[in-house]
């Protein structure tokens, strides 16, 4: 491979305004020795300590949870992001993130890790006092006390700021009394402390730390889930709660701040698990293809299995590249801080790549559901049995479209906050959508002059990242001032956002590769056509939407001037990237 080097700092949404080189983006390629460690120490684990018991995990034998985090903890995997001072590592995102991929072997004790890692523990992290870092922390960080996150209720889920669960200040001053319900906690069968979200006198929405045995706290019975069953998922109901003031986290009113600052994590942790999931059931679904005989051969011969495995190596190359893109330019962002830079300074750099966070849950989660399909196609009738792997699978990985905000309001997200970037002028975005639409007014451009055995994918994204702007100028003429209203455009334009970052993610990672790896560069073929495909998709519906008559004829002349391109043989590079994988009995970059 080629010689590495540490990404550049880059703007949040500047993906679609400037051509990147592969030096300038973080890859797999590129993690340090240390994070290769922490990386197979994190498989390590999950094979012989986690699979051994996913039984158990599934019956809901929280004793076996707790065992596992406890021995996750004496591994250092719960302290990634813990400060040093206070029982952590404090090392940086991308490792964070690794963990997350390398532990989603079982998607119910992944989202047990998760929840406590993350939205379980940033917010003390971030918003605690002294007192309380020193109080719980260490204890997060070895596994002893697990946490949980209690922001949803039944009236207020992705809305989460219409919570009715409220604070009210004792008389004497020192202790607030919480009441309200939330709905769907995770962990909340077995943690220990709980980041409870409510509203001070019916208006300040802010935080608390409630722990568990504090009088007034009630947690309601196990919900019996479609998916993540072995995952703990309890109503709480908070009455006359009475915790003491010192126990508010962060300030009173700026608890809207937690709330969705952490999201952000949460948001790439699950594009990572998702991605770790991939992997794991595209190897299941490889191995057992291998032993099921159809007219006297493996199925694993067949071309149309052939076409679904090479499919699933593509998404996992390309979500990785997407996910490791998106985290390590976090880190490099972060990384200009001083060690002791203030936490609203660590979040203020997290939260400008609020964009590319929601565009790695949203493909990653849809990626991960196309591959467990394959797999149950695969597994033919077991994969509606429940003593095979396929069927857990299919299940558990519905819920990540809800997760960490539904697709649906990520969309209006990515849309919605690259529009406001370049409204408030961090992002030039309209003067590059106004060279754009005076470039396709001028008539045919020269095409792209790229060389190399991925030229013609970097032309796809150079023409992609034109018809990104062609269509966003398109809807802004026809809704100059309510754009935000039309959210099937919205979520249109969302999808070819979406594709972009991924496609040329993809490309530049393998790129970093060379000619020495012809797979690295068919699985980067195979996933920018599909790319491709989407994006000329949403472009037809967005200019049907905002076009008509001869207006529309013109915008749809230009369209296809645009997407103009030969198509690569994905028949024949399937096929060869299948019959890797099949050889392997796993994706294997």
């Amino acid at each position: 491979m080629t010689s590495i080097s540490v990404p550049k700092i880059v703007s949040g949404g500047s993906f679609l305004l400037e051509n990147a080189a592969p030096e300038d983006i973080f890859t797999p390629e590129d993690f340090s020795e240390e994070q290769q460690e922490i990386a197979r120490a994190t498989a390590e684990f999950a094979e012989r300590s986690i699979m051994p018991r996913i039984s158990e995990i599934e019956a809901k034998d929280f004793a076996v949870t707790r065992e596992l985090l406890l021995e996750a903890g004496q591994l250092g995997l719960l302290a990634v992001d813990i400060p040093e001072g206070y029982g952590g590592l404090a090392l940086d995102k991308v490792t964070s993130a690794l963990v997350a991929d390398r532990i989603a072997v079982c998607a119910s004790f992944s989202v047990s890790i998760s929840a406590h890692t993350g939205i379980g523990t940033l917010p003390v992290i971030w918003y605690g006092t002294s007192a309380q870092k020193e109080k719980y922390l260490p204890k997060l960080a070895s596994g002893e006390w697990i946490a949980a996150y209690a922001l949803s209720e039944s009236s207020s889920g992705s809305d989460a700021m219409n919570i009715r669960a409220q604070a009210r200040l004792s008389p004497d001053g020192r202790q607030y009394m919480l009441n309200g319900e939330k709905m769907w906690i995770s962990n909340a069968g077995f943690a220990d402390l709980f980041i409870v979200f409510a509203k001070i006198d019916g208006e300040q929405f802010s935080a608390f730390l409630v722990d568990r045995n504090t009088p007034g706290l009630t947690i309601g019975a196990e919900e019996h889930k479609l998916g993540i069953r072995g995952s703990s998922t309890c109503p709480l109901v908070l009455s006359d709660c009475a915790i003491p003031v010192e126990n508010l986290l962060g300030e009173a009113g700026k608890g809207h701040h937690i709330a969705f600052n952490i999201l952000n994590v949460g948001r790439y942790k699950l594009g990572a698990a998702a991605v770790g999931g991939a992997r794991h059931t595209l190897r299941n679904t490889i191995r057992y293809g291998k032993q099921r005989m159809a007219f006297g051969k493996p199925i694993t011969s067949f071309g149309l299995v052939h076409e679904k495995i090479a499919r699933a190596a593509a998404d996992i190359f390309a979500g990785e590249a997407l996910v490791y893109r998106v985290v390590g330019a976090i880190d490099a962002a972060l990384s200009a801080l001083p060690a002791d830079a203030p936490a609203a300074d660590v979040q203020k750099r997290i939260e400008e790549y609020a964009v590319e966070c929601s565009i790695v849950k949203v493909w990653c989660s849809e990626m991960l559901e196309r591959g467990v399909d394959s797999c149950v196609q695969i597994y033919g009738g077991y994969g509606y049995v429940e003593e095979y792997p396929a069927e857990r699978a299919y299940r558990d990985a519905r819920i990540n479209r809800i997760f960490e905000g539904t697709n649906e309001i990520n969309r209006l997200i990515i849309t919605g906050f690259l529009l406001r970037r370049a409204m408030q002028g961090r992002l030039p975005l309209l003067p590059a959508i106004g060279k754009v639409m005076d470039e396709v007014m001028a008539g045919p451009a020269a095409r792209s002059e790229a060389t190399g055995p991925l030229a013609a994918e970097k032309a796809l994204v150079a023409a992609a990242k034109k018809l990104g702007l062609f269509c966003s100028g398109a809807a802004s003429q026809k809704y100059p001032t309510n754009l935000q209203d039309q959210q099937e455009i919205m979520g249109a334009l969302a999808d070819m956002l979406v594709e972009i970052l991924l496609m040329e993610s993809a490309v530049l990672r393998a790129e970093k590769f060379g000619s020495r790896s012809q797979i690295a560069i068919s699985l980067a073929q195979l996933s920018a056509a599909r790319s491709f495909r989407i994006i000329e998709d949403s472009a037809e519906r967005i200019l049907a939407a905002v076009a008509e008559g001869d207006m529309l004829r013109t915008q749809m002349t230009i369209f296809r001037r645009l997407a103009k391109h030969d198509p690569v043989n994905t028949v024949a590079i399937g096929r060869a990237v299948a019959e890797e994988m099949i050889a392997a009995e796993r994706y294997t970059l």
